[in-house]
C-alpha cells in the first residue's frame, strides 16, 4: 500500500509542491496533473491506484474527470475541495467520489484518507465478518455485536448500517444511502434516514450525541468511521 501510485490533480503549483512533499515522505509513488485534460492522459497513459482531485480546474473540470474515470474504472478518488464548494462536492460524491477532503487540510489527515481509501480498493473491509473498534460485524449473517453480545436491529437498520460499513472509511451522501436501502423514489426523503441514523447511534455508540462510528459528515452525508489503523 505504501508505495502505491498517486495521481495528484490541481492547478495551484504551492498545493501540488505541499502534496507531493507528504506523499513521497509517506512511500507514495506520486504523479501529478495541472487540469482536466493533462489527468485524463495520464489515466490513460496508467491507471494510478489512487487519484487525489481539485474539483475547480481549468477546461475540463473536477467533475468531468470524475464521470469519465467512472466509465472505465473503480479506482479510488478522493476529492480536493475548498470552502464553499459544498454543492459541487455533493455532486462529486453522487458521480462516483469515494471520499473529500477540505482545505487548507493536514498531513495526518489527508494520509489516514488515503489509507483508508486503498484499503477499501483491495477489499480489506470486504471480508466475510470484520471487527471495527469494539464492534464486530458479520456481512454474511448480516449481525452486528459488541462485547460478545448481539445487536438487535430492524431490518431498515441493518441495510443502513451494512451499507455504511460496507464502504467503511467513504461518504455516502444522504441521496445515495436513501436510494439504496429505500428505493429511487425516496432520495428526498431525508428524515427517514436521520431517524434510522439516530436509533442507530442509540444502539452501537457509547455517547450518541458523540458518535465514534456514524459520522455527520456536514451537507454531504454519512461516514462509517474505519477504526482499522
Amino acid at each position: 500500500m505504501s508505495s502505491a501510485r498517486v495521481l495528484v490533480v490541481d492547478d495551484e503549483p504551492e498545493i501540488l509542491r505541499t502534496l507531493r512533499l507528504v506523499l513521497t515522505g509517506n512511500s507514495f509513488s506520486v504523479v501529478v496533473a495541472e487540469n482536466g485534460e493533462q489527468a485524463l492522459e495520464e489515466i490513460s497513459r496508467r491507471l494510478p491506484d489512487l487519484i487525489l482531485l481539485d474539483l475547480m480546474l481549468p477546461g475540463i473540470d473536477g467533475l468531468e474527470v470524475i464521470r469519465q474515470v467512472r466509465a472505465r474504472s473503480t479506482v479510488p478518488i478522493i476529492v480536493l475541495s475548498a470552502r464553499g464548494e459544498e454543492l459541487t462536492k455533493v455532486q462529486a460524491l453522487e458521480l462516483g467520489a469515494d471520499d473529500y477532503i477540505s482545505k487548507p487540510f493536514g498531513a495526518k489527515e489527508l494520509i489516514a484518507r488515503v489509507r483508508v481509501a486503498l484499503r477499501h480498493a483491495v477489499g480489506v473491509l470486504n471480508a466475510p465478518a470484520v471487527q471495527i473498534g469494539e464492534l464486530r460485524i458479520d456481512f454474511e449473517g448480516r449481525t452486528i455485536s459488541r462485547d460478545g453480545g448481539e445487536i438487535a436491529l430492524t431490518p431498515k437498520e441493518n441495510a443502513v448500517l451494512m451499507y455504511l460499513v460496507g464502504n467503511a472509511g467513504r461518504v455516502l451522501t444522504h441521496r445515495a444511502i436513501l436510494r439504496e436501502v429505500w428505493g429511487p423514489e425516496y432520495t428526498g426523503e431525508l428524515q427517514y434516514l436521520r431517524n434510522i441514523i439516530g436509533t442507530l447511534r442509540r444502539k452501537l455508540e457509547r455517547d450518541p450525541a458523540n458518535p465514534v462510528y456514524l459520522v455527520t459528515e456536514l451537507g454531504a452525508g454519512y461516514r462509517f468511521r474505519a477504526l482499522t489503523g
